[in-house]
């Protein structure tokens, strides 16, 4: 749903059903590995996981498809086309704004501090979409202050 409702907002142009392709592969790979929170601790090994569930999950597709989606995962990790920079900001984005919206939420829970989120969530929003960064760093703002 982001992606379509921010799509106006991508650096760049960007084909929407792409993206929300782009983003669902991943998602779904990350479910099946287990996520690893932007802010938790890490027990190191999530890019080997996620490249085993996608080569799991897509080896059960037909050729065409397992191809068709391997490529879409792997430009999105990637993160060097226009399609892909905006699908990482998006997924930087929605969870910025449930920490934002909800008092702190996981930012709270795990004591993160205002220059890790900047850190952590700035350049990558900033790099697929600048205006939606320049509208959540007033937020982080107001949130830490």
């Amino acid at each position: 749903m982001y992606a379509w409702v921010l799509a106006d907002y991508a650096a760049a142009h960007i084909d929407v059903a792409r993206v929300v392709k782009m983003l669902l592969v991943h998602d779904i790979v990350e479910i099946d590995a287990g996520d690893t929170p932007l802010h938790g601790v890490s027990n190191g090994g999530q890019s080997e996981r996620e490249q085993g569930a996608a080569e799991r999950l897509f080896g059960l597709l037909p050729t065409a498809q397992c191809e068709e989606l391997g490529h879409l995962w792997r430009e999105f990790e990637d993160g060097q086309s226009n399609d892909a920079q905006f699908a990482k900001a998006l997924d930087r984005f929605q969870p910025l704004l449930a920490n934002i919206f909800t008092g702190g939420g996981t930012w709270s829970e795990g004591h993160v501090q205002y220059e890790q989120v900047l850190e952590r969530y700035g350049p990558t929003i900033q790099r697929g979409a600048p205006e939606l960064w320049k509208l959540a760093q007033a937020w982080v703002a107001s949130h830490f202050n």
